[in-house]
Order: C-alpha cells, then sequence, then structure tokens
C-alpha cells in the first residue's frame, strides 16, 4: 500500500513538473538543461569567502548569497567586485549576527545581546502564537537588501538564510522586498524529491543527518505551497527546481555526478557550502565546519567539470534568468 502510494505521490509531482516546463517553455526553451550552482554564506568568514571564490573560479559555481551583517562582509564586497561574472544574491538573515537596521527599530528580534538568534523552528511558533511582528522583519531585510545595494552590488536574487524566507507570511515579504529593489528572482526552496533521492544514491552519506534534512525540506513545502505561483504572479523569476537542502554538510562526489547525469530539462539550483575550514570558522559555531572544505574539493574536481560539458549543461546565475 505504501509502494501504490508513492507510486501515486511521484506521478504527480512527474504531471506538476511537466506542466511547469511546457508553461515556461514559452519564455526559453525547455530542452536547455541550465545549472545554477549558488553558494550560500558568502561574507560569513574569511575563509568561506576564499573558498567560494575558488569555486567559481576553478569549479562549478555561479552563483552566491551575501550575508549583509556576516563577520566578512568587506572582503565578500572585494571578492564580488573582482570576480564579475559571479552572481550574488541577499542572504535574508534573522538567525545569527548584529541587526542591520537600527537595533530601536526592530526590538522583537533580538536577543539580550542585541543580535538576531532565532532559529526557524523559533520563528515559526512565534508566526504561529502572532509573536514575530512582521513589519520589523520587513525593516531589517530591508536594511540587509539596501546595505548591499549601498555597497555597489546589484542583488541578483533573494534567498533566506536557513530557509527563513519559506515561513508563513515571510515569503510575502521577501516578494515585495524584491519588487521594490527590483529584484528579478528570488529562491523558491521546494527541495524536488527526484533529486534529492538522486542526491542520496550514492554511499558513504551521513543517513541521519540527510534523513532528518530531508524531512526538514518536505516541511518547507507544506509552510509555503503556494510559494512558486505567488513569485510567477508578482512577476519574480524562480527555477524550474530546487536541491541540496536534504544534502546540507552531507554533499559527495557521487551524488553530484549522478545529479549531473540525471539534471532535467529546465533550470535546477544546486544550494551548496563550500569554503575553508580556519579558526575564524571554528568560533562561529556553525555545524558546517569540515564539510565546507569537502564540498570544495568536490565543486572543484576536474571529473565533475567534465560532466557538465558531457551532458550539454549550461552553468548560469539568477543574472542570467533575467534575459531568458
Amino acid at each position: 500500500m505504501l509502494e501504490l502510494q508513492a507510486i501515486r505521490v511521484n506521478g504527480t509531482e512527474a504531471r506538476e513538473n511537466a506542466k511547469r516546463v511546457a508553461v515556461r517553455s514559452g519564455r526559453r526553451r525547455a530542452e536547455l538543461k541550465n545549472l545554477i550552482v549558488n553558494a550560500d554564506d558568502l561574507g560569513w568568514t574569511e575563509g568561506v569567502n576564499r573558498g567560494i571564490v575558488d569555486a567559481h573560479r576553478k569549479g562549478l559555481v555561479t552563483s552566491s548569497s551575501l550575508l549583509a551583517n556576516g563577520h566578512a562582509f568587506a572582503s565578500a564586497l572585494a571578492a564580488a567586485q573582482t570576480n564579475p561574472q559571479l552572481g550574488v544574491g541577499v542572504h535574508l538573515n534573522l538567525s545569527d549576527g548584529p541587526p542591520t537596521a537600527p537595533a530601536e527599530e526592530v526590538r522583537g528580534l533580538l536577543n539580550e545581546g542585541g543580535d538576531l538568534e532565532e532559529g526557524p523552528e523559533s520563528l515559526l511558533l512565534r508566526i504561529a502564537s502572532r509573536g514575530l511582528a512582521l513589519q520589523e522583519v520587513e525593516r531589517e531585510w530591508d536594511a540587509q537588501i539596501q546595505k548591499v545595494r549601498d555597497a555597489g552590488i546589484r542583488p541578483t536574487h533573494l534567498d533566506g538564510h536557513k530557509h527563513v524566507q519559506m515561513l508563513p507570511g515571510l515569503f510575502e515579504i521577501a516578494l515585495r522586498l524584491a519588487k521594490k529593489h527590483a529584484i528579478h528572482a528570488i529562491r523558491v526552496a521546494h527541495e524536488e524529491s527526484t533529486l534529492r533521492s538522486v542526491l542520496a544514491s550514492a554511499g558513504g552519506q551521513k543517513t541521519a543527518v540527510v534523513f532528518k534534512q530531508g524531512v526538514q525540506a518536505r516541511g518547507l513545502k507544506l509552510l509555503a505551497p503556494d510559494a512558486r505561483a505567488m513569485a510567477d504572479h508578482a512577476g519574480v523569476r524562480t527555477a524550474d527546481y530546487f536541491c541540496g537542502i536534504a544534502q546540507t554538510g552531507a554533499l559527495t562526489r557521487e551524488g553530484i555526478e549522478k545529479l549531473l547525469e540525471n539534471l532535467p530539462d529546465g533550470t535546477t539550483e544546486l544550494m551548496c557550502h563550500p569554503g575553508y575550514l580556519d579558526d575564524e570558522l571554528r568560533k562561529t559555531g556553525t555545524r558546517l565546519q569540515e564539510s565546507r572544505q569537502t564540498e570544495l574539493e568536490i565543486l572543484t574536481d576536474g571529473r565533475i567539470r567534465k560532466l557538465v560539458a558531457t551532458h550539454a549543461i549550461r552553468l548560469i546565475s539568477y543574472r542570467t534568468m533575467e534575459v531568458l
């Protein structure tokens, strides 16, 4: 019975995917295989910045997401300026670091030390109990985007640190700000189940971590089921497919190979977190430590790069989507 249900679910999803590509085929040739490889957390630390740049110059990374309040924001700007082909979006943040808006305007988002601190689970509970001031979220995110723009960067897209933009009521805010700041694309963190399975098909993965994060990925679809339709209605572009949540911190070379071999027609975003492990990264307390350097090695592997060419995959950024 469970197998029959799975077949029905997968069949429904396949039909929806086919409709999605068919609808958008008028905008660009659906038979093209486009891949956005987006490195999250630009600006987190100096080592993360260097890792993202190397993964761009020597590997598959085409796009990045900049933390406006990151520890290494200044060097992230320098990296963006010296690598003009690297797309740079804004990594909307409610969970780490000091606020970008004046503290007195976003008091409800701050801990006793004056920093952003809450994770998605805590924020979700506050939203459910109507204890989160959405106008403060909008002020803070507006300030983050404006800081990036004031630094001379034209953001290619918006996405969220820990996928916070997918929480109820927050995706609408992100869309409003995208329109306000003339940002043409946004990440819809609905992980494609077939691509999740492909990435997980290789051995040697952290099974418990991948399973837990796979459950979280399914939860994000439930929290914002109409996100892609909302973005389309607002005239904000999205990738056709998205993957990388379940494998956060657990990407493998074999999994990436399988993904490239099975990439669907249309545009897919692969989220990743490359970087160099150094003392500064260790002090931040993030769980993504050694995994960042492992991802960097995978993304710059010559065999992986050859597969992109072999399968006629076009590496693009969200900037490219403006003209697709």
